[in-house]
This record gives C-alpha cells, sequence and structure tokens, in this order.
C-alpha cells in the first residue's frame, strides 16, 4: 500500500526548534530540574507583591524576632519587619541586577571579542587591556567602585559587569579566530563583502551557544557578588531589602532567632545553584565535543 504525498511530506518535515528543546528538556532530568526550579524562584521573586502579606519596611517593635506563623510565615527580624516579604524583594532585587549584568557583559564582550578576533591590529592591545582587567580581582574593584561612586543600582551594575566583560571577550575572540579562517568566510571576505555584514552573517551567530552558556554564569556570579558586597555593608542601603544585607543584619541575632539568616542564605543558595546547574546542563547540550567527551 503505497502513501499519500501528504504524508510523505508530513514526514519528512523536521521538528521545530520549540519541539526540540522540549524534547531535550524532557530527556534531560537536569536541566529540567533546574530550569523548573529557577522559574519557581523567578515567579516568586517577580510576584513579591502579591505573595507577600507585609511591607518589606514597615517597622513592628513588638513583633520582633518572632518565629514563623500564620501571620509571618518565615518570622520577622530584629526590627518586627516580614522576612518573607524581605527575602523575596531582596532575590527580585538580585534577580534584576543579575539580568543587567549579563546583559551589559555579553554585549560589550561581544563587541570587543569580534573587534579584537577579527582584526589582526586590533588583537594585541585590546586582549592586553583584558588581560589587565582580569588582573584585578573581581570583588575588591566592585568594592572600589561602589565606595567612589554610591550604592546606586547604576554604580552597581557597572562595577559588577566590568569584571565579567574580559571573560566574555576572551570567549567570543576564541571562537571567531576558529571560524575566521573558514572557506565560507574567506569566500565572503574575497567577494567584496563589507566587513559588518561578514561579522553579522557568518561569524556572530557562531558566537551564540557560547555567549548564552556564559550568561548563565554571569547572572550567577552577580548574584552572588552583589550579596557580599551587602554583607559588607557595601550593597544597598538598608531601607533597599538585599538578601546579603538581610544576612549581615541577622548575624548578630543568630543564635536565637536563626531564621534570620538561614532563610535568606537558603534562598540566595538555591538562586545560584539552580542558575549554575542550568548553565552547566546548557553547555552539556549546545557543545557537541563536551557531549561526545563526556559519553566517552
Amino acid at each position: 500500500m503505497s502513501s499519500s504525498p501528504s504524508s510523505t511530506l508530513a514526514l519528512a518535515v523536521p521538528p521545530s526548534r520549540l519541539r526540540q528543546g522540549a524534547t531535550a528538556l524532557v530527556q534531560d532530568p537536569v536541566m529540567l530540574c533546574s530550569l523548573l526550579l529557577l522559574l519557581l524562584l523567578v515567579f516568586m521573586s517577580v510576584g513579591a507583591p502579591l505573595l507577600a502579606q507585609h511591607d518589606p519596611g514597615a517597622l513592628t517593635p513588638r513583633a520582633r524576632l518572632q518565629g514563623s506563623s500564620t501571620v509571618y510565615w518565615l518570622g520577622t527580624d530584629s526590627l518586627g519587619r516580614d522576612l518573607l516579604a524581605r527575602v523575596l524583594y531582596g532575590g527580585r532585587l538580585s534577580i534584576t541586577l543579575a539580568v543587567f549584568v549579563s546583559l551589559i557583559s555579553v554585549l560589550a564582550g561581544l563587541a570587543i571579542g569580534l573587534a579584537a578576533g577579527y582584526a589582526r591590529k586590533l588583537d594585541a592591545p585590546i586582549m592586553r587591556m583584558m588581560d589587565g582587567i582580569m588582573a584585578i580581582p573581581g570583588l575588591l574593584l566592585a568594592v572600589a567602585m561602589v565606595s567612589l561612586g554610591g550604592a546606586n543600582i547604576l554604580t552597581m551594575v557597572v562595577a559588577i559587569a566590568i569584571p565579567e566583560i574580559p571573560r566574555v571577550a576572551r570567549l567570543v575572540r576564541g571562537v571567531v579566530l576558529s571560524v575566521r579562517e573558514a572557506p565560507y568566510v574567506e569566500a565572503s571576505i574575497g567577494s567584496g563583502t563589507p566587513t559588518l555584514k561578514v561579522l553579522w552573517r557568518h561569524i556572530m551567530p557562531s558566537t551564540i551557544n557560547p555567549l548564552v552558556v556564559q550568561a548563565t554564569f554571569v547572572c550567577a556570579a552577580a548574584i552572588l557578588t552583589e550579596a557580599v558586597l551587602g554583607f559588607l555593608g557595601l550593597g544597598f542601603p538598608p531601607e533597599i531589602p538585599s538578601l546579603g544585607t538581610i544576612i549581615a543584619e541577622g548575624r548578630p541575632f543568630f543564635q536565637r532567632a536563626p531564621w534570620i539568616v538561614l532563610y535568606p542564605g537558603v534562598f540566595l543558595a538555591l538562586l545560584i545553584l539552580a542558575v549554575n546547574m542550568f548553565g552547566d546542563a546548557l553547555r552539556d547540550r549546545l557543545d557537541p565535543r563536551f557531549s561526545r567527551t563526556k559519553k566517552a
């Protein structure tokens, strides 16, 4: 019995990228679990105004250092503020800052890496500049910039993004150096194609997969750096909830009220763990060489 032409065409149509991504998620339990955990934490943070019953900055001295209850689900801190509201708003601040840091680092690193990898005359000076920035400890550079510029969202984003830009630039440069000598790129250059068009159509698409993976690691590093700055007292003002600031404020009361440190610490650890695990799984999925090495 012969099959109809319509059924033959239907079988020949390759699955869409959305379906391929869904299949990859189902086949990789680590990626699926980490993505679900990350989405849960993001939705909880974004929905903080709906989930939190109290204002994160409202002081209630009579309710200070109370444990979990129907009124305060995660208890209160030393000033009687609702810990659940402060943790959720602090997580939203960390996630927002991490997204901005990741965007700036990826865009700036992409531009610098493309220029260094494609233009041979610019390669040495640009990469020596990147090496100089990488020689400075990222946390130390962030502390210095926040101390000089003040603890505001713009200064924090720039202070955390600058140490990440050289890492992204080196990654992009390595990809460009390997793609630049490809026959189709040389043929495009030989036919007189403008430089920007060569970069856009032939070279930059090869950097998308490693950039997506690197962006997840930058997000995790930004969340951790912001928490460390808040813990050291160099983060946002006390009236703005921050996970690092909440942990620092609860440290003197740890023996009496350990939940002040425990709950924001667990939220921070789960957030960083979910981002890193998703980044690792994404790297395994997008890098065929690493997948083959792992199977072997």
